[in-house]
């Protein structure tokens, strides 16, 4: 187990098949509950149900969460990285970090990933292109990134961690080990495990103490943290999220999971 992180909870209130009230009533109640990261992700249509339900684009959803929220950090699982130019996205994400500051520092997680939905790109006019020329491309965004963080006037209010989604071996991989301050798993534990251990030689390769990287995984909702939650722990991971659609935003066990949380971190 990787003693540096606390067990953390994340919640996942995906954006889609409800209006911005339930949305917004959603992330001020697992707030209220005491979750650690509230996250939505990028993507312009649903990704199941009726695919043409309501949906909301996430980094306007951020900023509105920035203001609305007083504790919980906020982030994308995952921002795509085709849909803004690097410099651009890292003033927006400077300024939701600022946004939710209140008085002291940003709550702000910069999710990104190197994106994979192929309807949102067609119907917004992005080239899909390969997933190898998007990773590509996300090489070399996050350079550009922290670049850009480290020009603008007024700087974030903190360094503002970089979370990395995916699982590619070759190149994501080796792009957190050397760029991210979390990853995020959507394998099951044996994949994780393996994964971890390829992305442990990464960070080595790019000078950096593995530990320098917390891991994340989704949890399913209705799942025992006592029994998923514990080999998880064991096989390395500290911040676990569960996911949910609108308009129900049903979390299953959610408490169930915040008391194993606060147990872990007595």
């Amino acid at each position: 187990m990787r003693e540096r992180y606390p067990v953390r909870i994340g919640v996942q209130v995906q954006p889609q098949h409800s209006d911005y009230a339930g949305i917004r009533r959603t992330v001020a109640a697992v707030e209220e509950l005491g979750v650690d990261v509230a996250f939505n992700w990028d993507h312009f249509y649903p990704l199941y149900g009726e695919p043409d339900g309501l949906h909301f684009e996430c980094w306007s959803l951020l900023a509105a969460w920035a203001e609305a929220t007083e504790r919980v950090e906020i982030g994308a699982l995952v921002t795509c990285n085709s849909y803004r130019n690097p410099e651009l996205l890292a003033d927006m994400a400077r300024t939701v970090d600022h946004i939710s500051a209140k008085g002291g520092e940003g709550r702000l997680i910069l999710g990104i990933g190197s994106g994979w939905f192929e309807k949102d790109y067609d119907e917004y006019g992005y080239e899909f292109g390969t997933a190898g020329g998007r990773l590509d491309q996300l090489g070399e965004a996050l350079p550009r990134i922290e670049s850009r963080l480290s020009k603008l006037n007024p700087a974030p209010t903190r360094h503002i961690p970089v979370l990395i989604g995916g699982g590619g071996e070759k190149k994501t991989l080796r792009m957190v080990g050397k760029h991210a301050d979390a990853w995020h798993s959507f394998g099951d534990a044996e994949t994780f495990t393996r994964k971890s251990g390829i992305l442990d030689r990464w960070a080595r390769e790019a000078g950096r103490e593995p530990v320098a990287v917390e891991r994340s995984i989704g949890v399913e909702g209705t799942s025992d943290p006592a029994e998923a939650g514990e080999d998880l722990l064991g096989r390395g991971a500290t911040l676990f999220t569960i996911g949910a659609g609108g308009p129900d935003y049903d979390f299953g066990r959610l408490r169930d999971w915040l008391a194993w949380r606060d147990e872990k971190n007595a």
